[in-house]
């Protein structure tokens, strides 16, 4: 759906401010390098505590992270072979979540029926993956695609970022290319003009004309010169819950969303860049250059966003009845895929009566 560009005042409400996601959809929830054979760690996907483990052969699975004899949280307890053992009474499960030993059983004895919650969890583009939502439909949905990871002529940069802020408000952040004014100082992007957007039920596309100038437009290869003004056109793609923002193919960004609780918020990001450097000094030195190009020329953006971000935050909830008035269309768009994608999971799936 094609939707107007004018930039119009319009008071919102803030229901978007209390929906949760929609769980049939890949979650990012760690680097690959954090997690070794024989290694177990706590994750969360909204308000959903995990045990994230790595068998003795490498392979991933995802627990529950409760014991289903007395709740303890397993993520505290320690791998064996395949097997995750509670820390309290070493229960032991297997990778599906399903109890095959307790240490002081008799022989013989049925094991009781004890089943950790599992679930499905892949290992992409140096993420760890997991699918908290309906495991039978897990198959049929991917993680985003990222063409750029496996082409050598890019430079990859992995971003993590942690927020004390509630989902939507980060989404916001990535949207509005607006805020450039907050970045002035950094040789950031200046007069910004939105010139398409278009909505469907699970995204949203915006264009942006926009203006750069300084050493680092040169340095990203936006132009040949720093001195001058350069305006190009980026792209940004909200494909629920995941964005991709792209440059003019000076730049590539995936940026994937984890969304932990009511205020906390983590991303998992990976920026393509096409450094104006020969090929063959680039090769060797890629890593340090990452390492580099992520602490001196992009922490000290998201540093900024990070301080904007909480500040929303903490203002939204000292007050939840406050209004606020927006005039750029492309926030309302993806306030609206949110509280969609929510809606439509909530009146789709069952909850089941509680037993007492």
């Amino acid at each position: 759906m094609e939707l107007a560009t004018t930039l119009k005042s319009q008071t919102i409400g803030n229901h978007v401010r209390e929906v949760g996601i929609n769980p049939n959809y890949w979650y990012p929830v760690a680097w690959v390098h954090q997690l070794k054979p024989g290694q177990v760690m706590p994750v969360v996907v909204w308000q959903q505590p995990i045990a994230l483990y790595r068998d003795s052969n490498g392979e991933l699975h995802a627990l529950e992270d409760a014991c289903p004899h007395k709740g303890v949280a397993l993520h505290k307890g320690q791998v064996v072979l395949g097997n995750l053992l509670c820390p309290y009474h070493g229960w032991e499960y297997n990778g599906d979540g399903e109890c095959v030993n307790i240490p002081y059983l008799p022989k013989g004895q049925k094991l009781p029926c004890a089943q950790a919650r599992s679930y499905p969890v892949r290992e992409k583009y140096h993420i760890i993956w997991i699918f908290p939502g309906d495991r039978a439909l897990s198959e049929t949905v991917d993680p985003p695609l990222v063409p750029e990871y496996s082409d050598p002529n890019w430079l990859m940069v992995e971003i993590p970022a942690h927020f004390q802020a509630h989902f939507s408000i980060c989404n916001e952040n990535t949207m509005d290319v607006f805020h450039g004014f907050l970045h002035k100082n950094l040789n950031g992007w200046f007069d910004p003009v939105l010139i398409d957007l278009k909505q469907s039920d699970a995204s949203v596309y915006a264009d942006y004309k926009v203006s750069y100038q300084g050493w680092l437009t040169k340095f990203i290869g936006i132009s040949s010169t720093g001195s001058r003004v350069t305006t190009r056109t980026v792209s940004i793609e909200y494909h629920y819950p995941h964005y991709h923002t792209s440059l003019e193919g000076v730049s590539s960004l995936y940026l994937m969303r984890l969304p932990v609780g009511s205020a906390e918020t983590r991303s998992f990001s990976l920026m393509f860049l096409q450094l104006r450097l020969p090929k063959w000094l680039l090769g060797p030195i890629k890593p340090l250059v990452s390492k580099l190009v992520w602490r001196f020329l992009f922490m000290p953006f998201l540093q900024q966003d990070i301080q904007m971000i909480e500040s929303e935050q903490r203002t939204y909830l000292a007050n939840p009845r406050r209004r606020y008035v927006e005039i750029n269309p492309a926030i309302i768009a993806l306030q609206r895929v949110i509280v969609r994608q929510y809606e439509q999971y909530m009146q789709q799936s069952t909850v089941p009566c509680r037993e007492w």
